[in-house]
């Protein structure tokens, strides 16, 4: 849920965070693997960084507990 120091990402700043690419990012969306983005406009989205922030997170912790040691 949003807070007060919620901040929206637009899809360039996600870009940088995730490191993953533009068709990446809305093909995972699609595929419910990805945070959706909310509508600011008519034409204009942006990404709860908190929601992003989780995503990179999860990928972390998934990382480390499914590397052999």
């Amino acid at each position: 849920m949003a807070t007060e120091n919620t901040s929206l990402l637009r899809l360039s700043e996600v870009v940088k965070i995730t490191g993953l690419a533009k068709a990446t990012i809305y093909a995972k969306v699609a595929n419910n693997t990805f945070p959706a983005p909310i509508k600011l406009s008519e034409r204009a989205s942006a990404w709860i960084d908190q929601e992003i922030e989780q995503w990179v997170q999860d990928r972390i912790s998934f990382s480390r507990n499914n590397t052999a040691a």
